[in-house]
């Protein structure tokens, strides 16, 4: 199958006319990139002489038994490429003059080999050269750097008045007066004689594609021919117009504003023509792509399940990054309600490694709210719920690393009862799985289990994505991420302590709240706020106490808000050190490409309402102060064992909480007046 594409009306293959100058190796410098399709179409490289021979050199096919096949249809194909001659004769009979999108023709030769499913293509954006080099009289300049915003809004109310005139959208190219005022004078190209009586500067703006910072794109030097062949012009100014709209915002302040001098042509003959892309070694030649590796189911389900990723990347977030997203190794502490929901959520986003931690089984009360698992799942006393989630996570994408882990978190406030070995090997375990990912989901049920792994990530400086439920209520946040253990400027932990225990650092002196630009490394974890260790929370409770019961719709509004706010932390420069996003920054720049990047989001489902505090780091914090972090990191699993098996006063003793209570006690018994009476 072989095709030629002209993309501008179909044309009559009754051309002789082919010479050697089409594959001319100079490309015009700054042309613009190819245009991007999905699935790339293909050709194979183009050799001609005077007998118009053509031979294709194609990758993995045998073309000596095929060569024959091919050779009366590429010969009958070459004259379709009579498009390069076609815009030197729309120039010399002036008809460019009248309709400038005959300057603006391109080739697309084709071919696809069905049963490899090797697809080939070559584009041509043909491109008239002078004999000579065209000259700069001055350096490019940006159109912001010259003109103001009102200045510029007066150019685009201009365009956008020529185009209602001329009955289009858009223009290839129009004249311009004088910027600089309120109103700009614009008209068609074809007025080019009286346009210029009428002003003393004229200006002639091209719409360029290019997206190199200091060239113009390749349609360019096609209109600079024809202005030097028709009106014999040897200065002229020209703007590349690049009026790009994102996000609703209109803008093309990084147009281009040139200054050249333009050799004459020598006679009327056809100039040498260039334009025909290279390959990817550099050389002339066609693309190809190799699509057959795509074919395995696999590897479509893959690609589909990209491909909305890639749509925002390539529609709306140009600079987003997926890679690092794709890579995040991802554990997940509680796979009921919440971490069902967390779960897909990170599939959807593109997450392929994912270990899912729990040691409960599903219940027929699980199946309606946590959408990996079934009413299969809960027979003969119900299935383990880590190993099956990871399950249904490969069943729904076969793509994913998906592991399921039974392990029981120890927790304070919970003896151990002779058990000690068994903990410590479980400690072993949750220690490994810390330390083999990168970002920690916690998700579980109660706040005591939740001691634990935040100890583990805030020693191995791993970044902590918390959620925990109320009845309507919700709290998802991101724990500080601690310093290394002495950073590039040799400020250490227990230094980093001091400064947050003194005050808030000095930078944040000029600004209005205490809680505005935290750094990342001083932000509170989930037991910052606490003034009370974690202990048995479950202990004299009833069964229907002990369970979490939450509006259905809170657990997927949580789960999915706690992946993205993992997402924005990704995508900032800083990553876990970024700061704290608050209220006040909603009319301000984003930090990143997709928005804020707060320290905890509280939801209130009765009202409908987000709020987004901040809060430093608590330097008498039962779980990431410096002085639990010392005393685990010296005495270990010792540590962990004296705080599982005593009650909530060994950690306010460690931490200093229990001081500041009596401190807190006496303050109020002064404040009592000598003279009160009962």
């Amino acid at each position: 199958m072989l095709i030629l594409w002209d993309f501008h009306n179909v044309l009559p293959w009754n051309s002789t006319r082919l010479t050697s100058s089409l594959l001319s190796p100079h490309v015009p410098a700054g042309h613009m990139a190819p245009c991007t399709i999905p699935i790339r179409w293909m050709l194979s490289k183009l050799q001609t002489s005077a007998a118009y021979w053509m031979q294709l050199d194609m990758r993995c096919v045998r073309w000596s038994e095929k060569i024959m096949l091919f050779q009366h249809a590429l010969q009958n194909m070459m004259h379709g490429i009579d498009v390069f001659f076609q815009i030197w004769e729309a120039i010399v009979s002036r008809r460019a003059v009248e309709d400038p999108s005959l300057l603006t023709r391109f080739v697309l030769l084709t071919f696809a080999d069905l049963k490899k499913y090797h697809f080939y293509y070559w584009f041509a954006f043909p491109a008239l050269c002078f004999p000579e080099s065209i000259v700069l009289t001055s350096p490019p300049v940006d159109l912001g750097d010259l003109y103001s915003p009102q200045q510029i809004s007066a150019l685009h109310a201009a365009y956008d008045d020529l185009c209602s005139q001329e009955g289009t959208t858009a223009l290839p190219c129009f004249l311009i007066g004088p910027l600089g005022g309120e109103v700009v004078a614009a008209a068609p190209l074809r007025d080019w004689e009286a346009f210029n009586c009428r002003h003393a500067k004229v200006t002639v703006v091209a719409f360029d594609p290019c997206t190199l910072s200091n060239h113009p794109g390749w349609p360019l030097r096609n209109l600079l021919v024809l202005l030097t062949h028709v009106w014999s012009v040897t200065q002229v100014e020209v703007l590349c117009f690049r009026d790009r709209t994102t996000f609703g915002n209109r803008n093309s302040m990084h147009s281009l504003l040139l200054s050249l001098h333009l050799p004459q042509l020598p006679s009327t003959d056809c100039p040498h023509i260039a334009g025909w892309e290279k390959n990817e070694k550099g050389s002339l030649g066609p693309r190809m792509v190799d699509l057959s590796d795509c074919m395995d189911p696999l590897r479509l389900a893959e690609s589909s399940v990209d491909l909305n990723l890639k749509l925002m990347r390539w529609r709306l977030v140009p600079s987003l990054n997926l890679d690092t997203i794709t890579k995040t190794r991802c554990l997940l502490l509680g796979v009921g309600t919440l971490g069902c929901h967390v779960a897909r959520t990170l599939l959807a986003w593109g997450v392929r490694h994912m270990t899912l931690v729990d040691n409960s089984r599903v219940s027929y009360s699980n199946p309606v709210r946590q959408p990996l698992y079934e009413y299969e799942d809960c027979l003969a006393g119900g299935k383990l719920k880590a190993p099956t989630a990871a399950e249904k996570l490969r069943k729904i994408f076969p793509g994913v690393t998906a592991q399921g882990e039974v392990l029981s978190i120890p927790m304070p406030g919970h003896p151990l009862a002779g058990e000690a070995k068994a903990v410590a090997e479980e400690v072993a375990r949750l220690e490994n799985l810390v330390a083999s990912h990168d970002v920690i989901f916690l998700l579980m049920d109660t706040r005591e289990s939740r001691w634990l792994p935040c100890l583990l990530a805030a020693s191995q400086r791993k970044l902590v994505i918390n959620a925990a439920l109320g009845f309507d209520t919700f709290v998802v946040m991101r724990h500080g991420l601690k310093l290394p253990r002495e950073d590039d400027n040799g400020l250490s932990d227990q230094a980093a302590a001091q400064e947050t225990a003194a005050g808030a650092p000095s930078s944040l002196a000029c600004h209005t709240s205490l809680f505005s630009d935290i750094p990342g490394h001083r932000l509170g974890c989930y037991f910052c706020n606490d003034v009370v260790a974690p202990g048995d929370s479950t202990r004299g409770r009833m069964l229907d106490q002990q369970c979490t019961v939450s509006r259905p719709g809170l657990a997927p509004l949580a789960g999915s808000l706690a992946v993205e706010l993992l997402i924005c932390v990704l995508q900032h420069p800083k990553g876990g050190y970024a700061p704290a996003s608050v209220a006040d920054d909603r009319l301000d720049e984003p930090p990143t490409v997709l928005g804020l990047v707060p320290h905890q989001i509280r939801g209130f489902l009765s009202r409908f309402e987000h709020v987004l505090p901040a809060s430093h780091a608590f330097d008498k914090c039962t779980a990431c102060s410096p002085v639990v972090l010392e005393e685990y990191e010296r005495n270990g699993f010792a540590f962990l064992h004296r705080v599982f098996d005593s009650p909530h006063t060994y950690l306010e003793d460690l931490t200093g909480l229990t001081q500041l209570h009596q401190e807190t006690q006496t303050a109020e018994i002064w404040d009592i007046s000598d003279d009160e009476t009962v």
